[in-house]
């Protein structure tokens, strides 16, 4: 996920974490200067709904709008492609299940696997 506080709060024309903390305040939401400093600065680890709502509610904004969704780095994968078997056949998409499998021996099993 990208954090875009510092371009939605410079669209609504503040510029300084202390700028955005007066426009949080307004509406109810009581961060410290460091949390808005901190929120300011980079990505956070996490954030409250409660609080996310209140932030949006203060810079007139949505949650797509300080949130925005990227691809995982590293995995290479190309939006709308499709994954191919090396016979050509076509990969289902989503989570891959295991197949149930035949057991040896028959009937119905006994004792636990050990």
């Amino acid at each position: 996920m990208k954090w875009n506080l510092r371009m939605v709060a410079a669209q609504r024309d503040l510029w300084r974490p202390t700028e955005v903390l007066a426009a949080f305040r307004e509406v109810g939401f009581n961060p410290s200067l460091s949390k808005v400093a901190a929120l300011w600065g980079g990505k956070p680890v996490t954030v409250r709904l409660e609080d996310l709502d209140l932030m949006c509610a203060a810079l007139g904004c949505t949650v797509a709008d300080l949130l925005q969704a990227e691809p995982l780095a590293g995995t290479g994968a190309v939006p709308g492609a499709v994954e191919r078997t090396a016979g050509g056949e076509e990969l289902p998409s989503g989570p891959v299940r295991p197949m149930p499998g035949t057991r040896r021996g028959s009937g119905p099993r006994l004792l636990p696997p050990s």
